[in-house]
């Protein structure tokens, strides 16, 4: 039989790049189209059954609807106990999990163009693949329930749930087929992202769709998201995601401009990342993991962003690792058959990505004098959490970006993202301030002296110091042999 082409629905931002790893792999793209008259027939035939009712439905043995589905016994059986934590298990409040109705309303986020707009009949139907490691059984039940109740039945061929080896490994044994839709389980203890790719293995729609397992899809979350793969295969899509609070469950949308971190082998391999903005399912954000992982979740994640950068980043690299210095440090294992699909697949260098696709992302280029964390001794330069008005401090250096994460620019700026270090008044002990940048801004120019080691404003011949640091905030004093105006850059361009 031939074999069809997989299309992946990226929906996690954050695993963008793990899934663009099958998107992209050689099996993958030597799959022939199937998007003709054989699946038409059938979908016309889902389409009818969809108007038929659930009583006239013959189901397998062991199997109810999700309307008959006894929420109440199966969630009850792993319900937070009095005195218990409610956030202990999963890093949510289970407890007000628990409480929801498996089909509970949520509000319709959409703008009113998506409310009012048709959305194309004929589309491929998708696998939809939720993998999913000690989740609580509610969150669990109100995903896939969410899939069945606000998706059209001939869209979804199945629902595929791929355990990654739980500690209790209930398989869902009693949780329902939908129609036209057919739910199956694998255990694979293999971690997130081979778990999908073990989903996707196993799927049989010419579409994948990947679903974190605490989400729930919004009215008319599909149709947009596989139109538009229908009008190019080489598309990857995602979804607005809407806020579910983890304390009280409230679903929140969000802002229509969100931005997702985008995967930029994606697009060097001939293909797209788009956010679909009619399309919106809500996740539940946690501020930690509920479980471990071997070397702890800063490894696994330093492993992983480093694997991107030493095959995707070529000379561009050396920026990651000045902004995250301890990445050097972490094994990444053999990338050689990832640059050999690279190679294989033609894909464009790094360089392309920049130009083309995210020309507004600032990089340092040879001009810049300086980039990545200002440190003094073992503390950096840190925004502490602060935007526009908000003053600086110091912080012990973590080595992964963020709010240590500093330029000095041709211009003499000292940059974070938009924002820069502003003298507010030019007199000792004046506090310095984060402002939006200006070109001729003459309270926002600095220069290294003295070996790269102080920063000197340059209006005022005042030296960045952090003497007060802890009474308020980073301030100008004179300039003086004293450790607290020591500072270094963790790369230096022109040195």
């Amino acid at each position: 039989m031939r074999r069809k082409s997989r299309i992946l629905l990226c929906f996690a931002v954050l695993w963008v790049l793990g899934i663009a790893y099958y998107f992209y792999s050689g099996t993958t793209l030597s799959r022939k189209d199937e998007w003709g008259s054989s699946d038409s027939s059938s979908r016309n035939q889902a389409r009818s059954s969809d108007d038929k009712t659930h009583s006239l439905e013959t189901l397998p043995p062991g199997k109810v609807r999700w309307q008959d589905f006894d929420q109440d016994l199966y969630v009850g059986a792993t319900v937070v106990r009095p005195g218990q934590d409610p956030y202990a298990r999963n890093k949510f409040n289970q407890v007000e999990s628990d409480k929801l109705r498996m089909d509970r309303a949520v509000p319709d986020t959409r703008h009113d163009h998506c409310r009012h707009k048709q959305w194309k009949l004929e589309l491929p139907a998708s696998s939809v693949v939720i993998t999913f490691h000690n989740e609580a059984r509610s969150a669990l039940l109100r995903t896939v329930v969410s899939v069945l109740k606000k998706s059209p039945a001939h869209l979804v061929k199945e629902i595929i749930l791929v355990d990654d080896y739980s500690d209790n490994r209930d398989r869902l044994s009693a949780v329902m087929t939908d129609v036209t839709g057919d739910r199956r389980d694998l255990m694979c203890p293999a971690g997130l992202m081979r778990s999908r790719v073990r989903g996707a293995d196993a799927a049989t729609a010419s579409v994948l769709t990947f679903l974190d397992s605490h989400c729930e899809c919004n009215d008319h979350w599909l149709e947009p998201l596989l139109e538009r793969v229908a009008e190019d295969k080489t598309r990857v899509v995602s979804p607005i995601i809407d806020v579910i609070n983890m304390d009280n469950f409230q679903y929140v949308g969000a802002s229509a401009d969100l931005k997702g971190e985008i995967s930029f082998r994606v697009w060097q391999c001939g293909g797209s990342l788009e956010i679909i903005p009619c399309s919106r399912v809500g996740h539940v954000f946690r501020k930690q993991h509920p479980y471990t992982f071997p070397g702890g979740s800063g490894t696994v994640f330093a492993r992983n962003t480093r694997r991107a950068a030493e095959v995707w980043m070529d000379e561009f690299k050396n920026f990651y690792y000045a902004a995250v210095p301890s990445a050097r440090n972490v094994p990444y294992g053999n990338i050689q058959s990832r640059l050999e699909m690279k190679k294989r697949l033609g894909c464009k260098p790094f360089k392309w990505y920049l130009e083309n696709v995210y020309p507004e992302l600032r990089v340092p280029d040879h001009q810049d004098i300086a980039f990545g964390a200002l440190q003094q001794g073992g503390n950096c330069l840190d925004t502490l959490g602060h935007f526009a008005d908000g003053v600086v401090g110091v912080y012990e250096c973590h080595n992964a970006g963020g709010n240590q994460e500093w330029a000095l620019t041709k211009d003499k700026s000292v940059k974070h993202m938009d924002l820069c270090l502003t003298v507010v008044d030019r007199t000792a002990g004046s506090l310095i301030k984060l402002q939006g940048c200006r070109e001729n801004d003459s309270r926002q120019k600095w220069e290294q002296i003295e070996s790269n080691s102080k920063l000197r404003h340059v209006g005022s011949n005042l030296c960045l110091d952090s003497r007060s640091a802890r009474m308020g905030g980073l301030t100008v004093e004179v300039c003086s042999p004293s450790l607290n105006q020591q500072w270094k850059f963790t790369l230096n361009l022109q040195s």
